[in-house]
C-alpha cells in the first residue's frame, strides 16, 4: 500500500457525467497495459486519435494539466463493472485524488488500496475549484489534506469531507486491511480474554 497523508498540485477539471471504468481504462487496453504500462491506457478513448495518436483537444495532452494530481469529476465516477485497472491507472498517472459528487462502489472502495483518494464533494464547490483552474489557466494549485479532511481551493476557500474511517487509516498508513488488523492485535487479544470467559463453548479447549 502506498500512504498519503497530504497532496498540493493541478487539480484538472473533466466534469463529466457517468464516467465509467471502461471510459478510464478501456477494455481493448487491458492486453497493452501489460507491456506499455497502465498510465499509458489511461482515459485512452480519448487521449488519442486513431491508435496512439495524441488528441491536441484532450485536457490531459496539454500543459500544464498533464501534470495533474488532482482530477476534478461530475457524479457517478468510476461507475460500471469493477475494473480495478481503473484505479490503477489513475495512480499510474500521477493522480493521488479524485473530487467528484459520487462515485461506483467498488471503484471507490478500489481507489484506496491503490493510493488513490476519492473524495465526494457537492458538485457546486467542484464547479467553483474547477473555474479558478481555467481561469489560471493551470496554474494554481489544490491542497488536498487526508489527515484533517478539507479541501483547500486556489483562493484559500476550504471545505470538508468525509472518508471512511478504516479506509483512511489505511492510506494514512500506506496499510492493507491485514496490516491495520494486526496493529490492534492488543485490542484483538484483550477482546478474546473477555469473549472466552463469556462464551467458554466457543473456543477450542487447549
Amino acid at each position: 500500500m502506498e500512504k498519503l497523508t497530504t497532496v498540493e498540485g493541478v487539480a484538472v477539471p473533466i466534469l463529466r457525467i457517468n464516467i465509467d471504468t471502461d471510459q478510464i481504462t478501456p477494455g481493448k487496453e487491458l492486453v497493452r497495459m501489460r507491456t506499455e504500462g497502465a498510465a499509458a491506457s489511461l482515459f485512452a478513448y480519448w487521449r488519442y486519435i486513431g491508435d496512439r495518436e495524441p488528441n491536441p483537444e484532450f485536457i490531459l495532452n496539454r500543459e500544464p494539466w498533464n501534470k495533474a494530481q488532482i482530477l476534478l469529476a461530475d457524479r457517478n465516477f468510476g461507475c460500471g463493472s469493477s475494473r480495478e485497472s481503473a484505479p490503477q491507472a489513475l495512480r499510474a498517472w500521477g493522480f493521488r485524488a479524485v473530487i467528484a459528487p459520487s462515485f461506483g462502489g467498488i471503484f471507490y472502495n478500489n481507489c484506496f488500496r491503490n493510493g488513490l483518494l476519492p473524495i465526494e464533494m457537492p458538485i457546486e464547490d467542484i464547479r467553483s475549484i474547477a473555474m479558478q483552474m481555467e481561469a489560471a489557466q493551470g496554474n494554481a494549485k489544490v491542497i488536498v489534506d487526508l489527515s484533517n479532511q478539507t479541501v483547500t481551493a486556489p483562493d484559500g476557500t476550504r471545505k470538508s469531507f468525509k472518508a471512511p474511517g478504516v479506509l483512511r487509516e489505511m492510506l494514512l498508513l500506506g496499510a492493507d486491511e491485514i496490516d491495520v488488523t494486526l496493529r490492534r492485535a492488543a485490542e484483538t487479544d484483550a477482546f478474546r480474554s473477555r469473549d472466552r470467559i463469556k462464551r467458554p463453548w466457543a473456543y477450542r479447549a487447549a
